[in-house]
């Protein structure tokens, strides 16, 4: 199991206002929320109530209209777009519902991205992506594949393997499995554990109530609030049921 310490994301009164012309929406309506180092939790809620408005804000992608965002104790509300962007780089992992790998590029290539963006030179990013990629399941055999070569299960692992590649204090995945078939929705999910028991900070967003079951808290959103925070039942966990 992870060991739990102190927090490594705080939101505050978090407000996300969009305005198209005279139309105002509210993406987020004073949304306090934190996020502990080594915690693995799920965010669920219907299509339209703030789920990726909240991932996006946890992720640095956007900006709050109201509130502040505290990445390990720094405000980052007050930080300029290259601050940002630099911390997102080397704090954060992204894993995304639609694997978002590059079909014109191997998969050695896929995990390797986020490591020419720190200027890592190539001999070194080599057998940190191969060490990524053994470490999510996967096999050396993929890496001068391309990502359409692969199983929709495979290309997650991928996915997973670049968003850790660089060893970041936070995973964010946005609906991971929602194009995965249960038997590597299972595989992905025993992924996230594994990393987890690592000491890995994982949040999910999720529709999948199996899914959820396999965090240890659930957070649900509801017009662009917390409506509530629920203990999950390990017993419905995809990967403990038939």
């Amino acid at each position: 199991m992870s060991t739990v310490s102190e927090e490594v994301i705080r939101l505050e009164n978090v407000v996300k206002i969009y305005r198209v012309g005279e139309v105002v929406t509210y993406g987020l309506r004073g949304v306090s929320f934190s996020v502990r180092r080594g915690e693995l939790i799920s965010i669920m809620g219907p299509s339209g109530s703030g789920k990726s408005t909240l991932l996006n804000m946890i992720g640095l992608l956007d900006r709050p209209t109201k509130g502040k965002i505290y990445l390990d104790s720094i405000d980052v509300s007050k930080l300029s777009d290259r601050q940002l962007a630099y911390i997102r780089n080397r704090k954060i992992g992204f894993v995304f519902q639609q694997f978002n790998l590059i079909n014109r590029l191997t998969v050695l290539e896929n995990i390797e991205l986020p490591l020419i963006a720190r200027g890592i030179p190539r001999h070194q990013r080599i057998p940190l992506a191969v060490k990524a990629l053994l470490s999510v399941g996967g096999d050396k055999s993929w890496l001068r594949k391309r990502p359409n070569q692969l199983s929709g299960g495979q290309q997650q692992r991928v996915a997973i393997a670049r968003a850790i590649v660089g060893s970041p204090e936070i995973i964010l995945a946005d609906e991971p499995t929602g194009n995965l078939d249960r038997a590597s929705s299972k595989i992905v999910m025993e992924t996230f554990l594994k990393l987890n028991e690592q000491g890995q900070t994982i949040i999910i967003v999720t529709h999948d109530p199996e899914v959820a079951n396999c965090t240890r808290k659930i957070y649900l959103l509801r017009d662009g609030k917390i409506a509530g925070i629920v203990d999950p039942d390990p017993s419905k966990c995809i990967i403990n049921t038939v």
